[in-house]
């Protein structure tokens, strides 16, 4: 009986097609790698490198390997973005086959079709203009496969962070005007959910390549990835909140009641992605509440060896499982499609001044949470230390 309801309800959901799913996950993990890693090397990793903690040693291995870490950034962009437009062309209209819109003349004639009526803009310009910015960003980043560019990394990724974040925020520039506020913020909501998601994992990839060259760091490399770590979870917390309320608003929007997150297909892709996504976050608090006050203990009593221990060794296996996890978010991304309250015949969610009161104080409390957080793991790594040093 069960079995016979669920599939009645979720008779209006479509599975993707297989090039579907391969062509938007390779999307995002292309959007993740140059805009999770550009944005990383400018607020963790650069800082970490010019702390006096730095031995220049150390500091110009992992520029090197930054440098061609994002040069391959560059080239999975590329790549990612030119299979993302034609699954564009093969869905527009009437649809075609994703092998007949590989074709640069179908590409071509999708670009310069003429705008809707009442459009302000041709929907195939927003993209042509989305996809030479693309580009740029992905000659910028593959520019430092060059040695003599990759001297200039800092200017090179600095040059390529707004290009990169560019490239997903023109897409979501709606060509006709909005309607009403909802319409306005859906945009601004799903924009914020893809920059803080591809923050959070291309910095933990980034971070995870980075760590590889741990047999090329000297001894007192422990120092250095103990702020590189720091850094980067103040980051991750601020990431993890923008995605938590822009996905709070954009599950509003599309699931009508808790009921339909396992009696509807959307329901059920969110689900699962709502349960790796707290795999996530739990493996972010393992890192604030265990590792990092462990980090702070070693840094404090110069014990150069736990701290290299802790920073290089245990710390990248955690974030390596954050990886796996994040990928896997990725993968079931192509499967939210549609809305679980058209599959279940819900009305469409219209907001109140109710709504925006609530969920600003649901932003409220998440702040405070946040912070408690922090300070909670600053108390945890003062704990044992003797009075003088903490």
């Amino acid at each position: 009986m069960h079995t016979a309801s669920l599939a009645a309800t979720t008779a209006g959901y479509a599975m993707p097609q297989l090039w579907r799913i391969l062509t938007k996950t390779g999307y995002f993990i292309g959007l993740s790698g140059a805009i999770g890693a550009t944005v990383t090397y400018a607020t963790t990793v650069r800082p970490a490198l010019r702390t006096a903690t730095a031995r220049s040693e150390d500091a110009e291995v992992l520029r090197r390997r930054t440098a061609h870490y994002l040069a391959w950034t560059g080239v999975v962009l590329l790549v990612a973005g030119y299979f993302q437009l034609a699954a564009r062309v093969a869905r527009a209209g009437k649809g075609m086959p994703f092998g007949d819109a590989l074709a640069p003349d179908r590409i071509r004639d999708y670009l310069q079709a003429p705008a809707a009526k009442g459009a302000w803009m041709a929907q195939g310009t927003l993209y042509l203009v989305q996809n030479v910015v693309l580009v740029t960003a992905a000659a910028t980043l593959i520019a430092l496969f060059v040695p003599a560019v990759r001297r200039q990394t800092d200017r090179i990724a600095l040059a390529a962070l707004p290009l990169a974040l560019a490239v997903t925020l023109i897409a979501g520039v709606p060509t006709t005007t909005p309607a009403d506020l909802d319409a306005w913020l859906n945009p601004v909501f799903g924009q914020t959910h893809i920059v803080a998601g591809t923050v959070w994992l291309g910095g933990l990839a980034l971070l995870v390549a980075l760590a590889g060259t741990r047999k090329h760091l000297g001894d007192g490399a422990g120092l250095l990835w103990a702020e590189t770590w720091r850094r980067f979870g103040l980051v991750a917390m601020v990431c993890v909140g923008a995605v938590t309320v822009s996905g709070l608003w954009l599950s509003w929007k599309h699931v009508g009641g808790i009921s339909q997150l396992w009696t509807t297909g959307y329901g059920i892709a969110l689900l699962v992605k709502l349960l790796l996504v707290s795999g996530l976050v739990t493996a972010g608090a393992f890192n604030q509440f265990w590792l990092m006050p462990r980090i702070v203990r070693a840094r404090t009593t110069d014990d150069t060896t736990s701290l290299l221990h802790l920073t290089l060794r245990h710390f990248p296996k955690v974030v390596w499982g954050e990886v796996i996890l994040g990928v896997a978010v990725l993968v079931v991304v192509p499967f939210i499609s549609g809305s679980a309250r058209t599959e279940a015949g819900s009305p469409k969610a219209v907001s109140s001044g109710t709504l925006f009161a609530s969920g600003a104080a649901l932003a409220i409390a998440l702040a405070v949470s946040l912070y408690a957080t922090a300070k909670a793991s600053d108390a945890l790594a003062r704990r044992g230390l003797p009075s003088s040093a903490a």
